[in-house]
């Protein structure tokens, strides 16, 4: 039987986490970054945000699966109390739970902090995207046109939302 754990980010999980962000900005339009990253970029990120904000990874048989996080939704003081989440899981294993692995345990760490709102950018179309949201209670409020390009092509943005208290 596999063996998993969501965990706290640590700096040593930057290469893998490069590797799969990579090919989500190689070969999808879920992030609108165009240029992959280097594992130092990935652990300059990660030690930025870990001072105010939760990472974790799914560790499956000792290999890196997925990885979730929160941060900061805009720079300003009135944003404080609102992050922005984001959920990744590596190719080929999708449909896994992974992804609900992660949110299950970065909503929870959420829930018990000062955080009032968690908003969700979401590139479109992506149902399973939308499904694993609105799974945790979040729900559509906007909906942006054409704010992205990337492979030749116009995407659009939805930003889905949860209040927690």
């Amino acid at each position: 039987m596999d063996k998993f754990a969501v965990r706290p980010v640590v700096l040593a999980d930057a290469e893998s986490i490069a590797r799969i962000y990579n090919r989500y900005i190689a070969r999808s339009t879920i992030t609108f970054e165009m240029t992959p990253l280097e594992t130092a970029d990935v652990e300059g990120r990660v030690r930025k945000a870990i001072e105010s904000f939760p990472w974790l990874v799914y560790e499956r048989d000792g290999i890196i699966r997925g990885y979730a996080y929160a941060g900061a939704y805009h720079g300003r003081a009135a944003y404080r109390q609102t992050v922005e989440v984001s959920v990744y899981v590596e190719e080929g294993f999708e449909g896994r739970k992974i992804g609900s692995r992660l949110y299950e345990a970065l909503f929870s760490i959420l829930e018990a902090s000062d955080v009032h709102a968690i908003i969700a950018g979401i590139a479109l179309p992506n149902p399973g995207s939308i499904a694993l949201h609105e799974r945790f209670g979040m729900e559509k409020v906007a909906h942006f046109k054409e704010v992205g390009r990337k492979f030749d092509r116009w995407i659009d943005v939805g930003h889905w939302q949860r209040i927690l208290s």
